[in-house]
């Protein structure tokens, strides 16, 4: 019964304890799992209305994910790793971003930072320009200066291109940075 909107160009957070569904929700809004009743609308399609293949494009195009431990390619270079949505879909990729990539871009994820691994996760799902970016605990693994420097990367992606933000944390003080925060516990969803 977790019923909500959130209108386009919004930045939510989800917070509550371990266990109570925050990832699940996210991962349904994602198209990965499916829900087990009721319907979830991106952009007024209802996505699992679709079919798997077509659910793949979905996540590839519309939902851009953000993992708490980056789920980057080892073998891939950071650049490899931006611009892998792009080479699925046979596009090509747009010099003028790759251009603005800093000293690092032929750099594997293992020679990276944890920040710096962040960034390039966030960097590949900012790469396709979707309409939702679903950010699982972004900043679960990072100290506080790269935590912030995510955040800001995230923020500014939000007010600067108008993409929706739906994040899930423990961290209240982060949750507080959305422009609305909801608050789920026991499978049920309330407004913080």
């Amino acid at each position: 019964n977790v019923s909500f909107t959130v209108e386009k160009g919004e930045f939510v957070s989800i917070i509550g304890p371990s266990g109570s569904g925050k990832s699940t929700l996210l991962h349904i809004l994602a198209g990965i799992d499916r829900p087990t009743s009721g319907k979830v609308y991106v952009d007024g399609e209802d996505i699992y209305a679709k079919s798997e293949k077509e659910l793949a494009y979905y996540r590839r195009r519309k939902a851009g994910l953000i993992y708490q431990f980056y789920n980057l390619v080892p073998t891939l270079t950071v650049e490899e790793n931006i611009t892998l949505p792009c080479r699925l879909d046979k596009k090509k990729t747009d010099k003028e971003t790759l251009d603005r990539m800093k000293e690092r871009r032929s750099h594997l994820p293992s020679q990276l930072s944890g920040g710096q691994q962040q960034r390039c996760a966030i960097g590949r799902v900012l790469f396709t320009n979707p309409a939702l970016m679903l950010a699982d605990e972004p900043t679960g693994n990072l100290d506080s200066k790269s935590a912030a420097e995510v955040m800001e990367l995230l923020g500014s992606a939000n007010k600067q291109y108008g993409q929706t933000l739906i994040m899930i944390t423990h961290n209240l003080e982060l949750a507080k940075l959305a422009d609305r925060m909801l608050i789920i516990k026991d499978g049920k969803l309330s407004e913080g």
